[in-house]
């Protein structure tokens, strides 16, 4: 039985003359018990065919019914939950649903009401944190506070609006398998909007993918007939899944493709950054040294070429520690971190949540001290921070006032001050034009989507020339499709470039495809690289080649054992278990054994 259809849908907004349609000629059909999964571009309209569904937006044009009857508004059996959590501080978690229920059941009694808000919050299992404050909540327990205040009126469907876009993966994989698990209990409808195609496949019975807006519109739908319960580990392993998500990463990328502008990238000034370690000479010396160059026609600063010839241990991490004092005595964070790197080399560092990832990044940037141990890039041990370290963080930290130009700009004046102005306007230019910014020159942050935020972050960092990149989960808060194109992107650049790069990430996939080395993290206190895994992958990569060889499931298989392991050992829940039940093994394939 349908309970939800969508005929000939139009939605637009804003005036007669500047009116955009945002989707267009839509046709959805959502059966009583279905989860159905919507995957599309940022941008694309997906929210607003949620917004349509839930009664928030009226349509320009055909129809929106629900059991029959038009869409007119709100109504409590269309429970709704957003990306963001919206909960108010100061209540509680039953507070928090509470404000649902009393809204929409205020015919019932204080002890129904009561009872509707326990039953909630124990569907998504939070009972033991009802009176918990949303400050006291991990990111995964804020949104099933959410989920619980959706599900509190007993809605005949659930709306979700990229619910777990925001979390990390371990997170995101925990309440997927919530979700499941309550559809499964309920028998719930469910319409899913995610940016992760991999998620739509693991969750959904369809999954419909929506064309790059303006005036969106759905592409071919794919049947997900695998049985449930399905194992998330061997997934991709499956070739009818293999073969769906083939079809359905190929008409997004051709949407993306169709709508990218032919690129133009102006040359690169022959320049070599200046290492301001070194004494910078003031203005007055270096006029002094500028008038004797023009003279004798020596170079007043001297040029210092690198040699790119790899080289073993480039950069060498040593036994490196942190330790914080706290009044119950020191807290070792990482202890005894040994990792070699050779030029031109990319290594992920991968684990769970608060293991000293992220430390690591900020000690060998300079920006953390170091406790033990040492750290030696290109024959110099650091001490301190400085620009032949490039840095990215998850948020691209941009600076609000100025254009995206001039964000650049900033680093570039810094360790290119010896040369002329455009020399300087090119070298900035040239990576924003790399990265796909060459129309967005002018444009300050607020303007600009996440992601080209942080394609600015990245330009910014390359334009430094640095001779370490590091990158602290670069791709963590972008949708899934802009993180498949932007770790293309790196991967071009950095090859281009030769730039050794270090890169923290929880994304499993992600660390396969883009290193040459992976740290598998222990988990603290005293967290150290508990395991190296070499990937032998030649480059350069082709992702959709890759993902087809025995080798990708091997590793990708390998590095989520390691994960599941620990989180068993650490009295976490699960998430990567086959359908028997029983823990993955570890690989013990020859590709694997160089990592020993």
């Amino acid at each position: 039985m349908s309970l939800i259809e969508l005929n000939n849908v139009s939605v637009g907004f804003g005036a007669a003359n500047h009116r955009t349609e945002v989707l267009r000629d839509i046709n959805l059909t959502l059966n009583e018990g279905e989860l159905v999964a919507v995957v599309g571009y940022s941008g694309s309209g997906k929210s607003t065919l949620v917004n349509l569904i839930a009664g928030l937006v009226n349509p320009d044009k055909g129809e929106a019914l629900f059991d029959g009857k038009p869409i007119t508004g709100p109504g409590p059996e269309r429970g709704l939950v957003f990306q963001t959590y919206a909960l108010l501080p100061w209540l509680s978690v039953k507070g928090n649903v509470a404000l649902a229920v009393n809204q929409v059941c205020q015919d019932e009694s204080l002890p129904e009401r009561n009872a509707r808000i326990a039953d909630a919050v124990d569907q998504v299992k939070l009972t033991p944190a009802l009176g918990k404050l949303p400050s006291e909540l991990s990111g995964g327990m804020r949104q099933r506070v959410s989920v619980a205040r959706a599900l509190s009126f007993a809605p005949r469907v659930l709306l979700l609006d990229e619910p777990l876009s925001a979390l990390d993966a371990l997170t995101r994989s925990e309440l997927q398998d919530q979700i499941l698990e309550l559809k499964q209990r309920t028998g719930q409808t469910i319409l899913l909007i995610t940016n992760d195609v991999d998620e739509a496949l693991y969750m959904a019975d369809r999954v419909i993918p929506l064309t790059m807006g303006p005036a969106a519109t759905f592409g071919p739908a794919e049947e997900v007939k695998l049985r449930r319960p399905r194992d998330r580990a061997t997934l991709l392993a499956e070739p009818e899944i293999l073969a769906s998500r083939k079809r359905l990463l190929d008409f997004l990328v051709a949407q993306r493709e169709d709508n990218a502008d032919n690129l133009t990238v102006r040359e690169l000034p022959d320049a070599d950054p200046i290492d301001l370690r070194s004494a910078r000479p003031t203005f007055a010396f270096r006029w002094v040294r500028e008038r004797e160059a023009a003279q004798t026609g020596v170079p007043a600063v001297p040029k210092h070429k690198e040699s790119h010839k790899p080289a073993e241990g480039f950069v060498t991490i040593s036994k490196l520690g942190k330790t914080y004092p706290t009044p119950r005595g020191a807290a070792v964070i990482v202890r005894d971190f040994d990792l070699h790197i050779k030029r031109g080399e990319l290594v992920s560092i991968i684990g769970h949540s608060g293991c000293g990832k992220s430390t690591v990044l900020s000690m060998v940037a300079g920006l953390s001290s170091i406790t033990e141990g040492g750290v030696i890039i290109d024959g110099r041990e650091i001490d301190g921070a400085g620009p032949d370290r490039g840095m990215v963080f998850q948020s691209p930290n941009l600076l609000p006032w100025m254009s995206a130009l001039e964000n650049v700009m900033v680093g570039v004046r810094q360790v290119f001050y010896h040369l002329n102005k455009k020399e300087q306007l090119d070298i900035a230019a040239h990576y924003l034009e790399t990265l796909g910014l060459a129309g967005s020159f002018e444009k300050r942050p607020g303007a600009l989507s996440q992601g080209m935020r942080q394609r600015v972050g990245l330009a910014r960092a390359f334009a430094l020339q640095p001779k370490v990149l590091l990158l602290d989960e670069p791709f963590g808060m972008l949708d899934k499709l802009t993180k498949l194109e932007l770790q293309d992107v790196l991967l071009n650049l950095r090859e281009r470039t030769g730039t050794t790069a270090i890169m923290v990430t929880h994304d499993v996939d992600e660390a396969i495809y883009l290193s040459d080395q992976v740290v598998l993290m222990s988990d603290g206190p005293a967290a150290t690289a508990g395991e190296i895994l070499h990937i032998d992958f030649p480059r350069p990569r082709d992702r959709k080649v890759l993902i087809e060889t025995p080798e990708w499931h091997h590793y990708r298989e390998h590095l989520l054992s390691f994960l599941e392991e620990r989180a068993h050992q650490r009295g976490m829940t699960t998430h990567h278990r086959r359908a028997d039940g029983t823990l993955l093994r570890r690989t013990a394939s020859l590709s694997l054994q160089a990592a020993a």
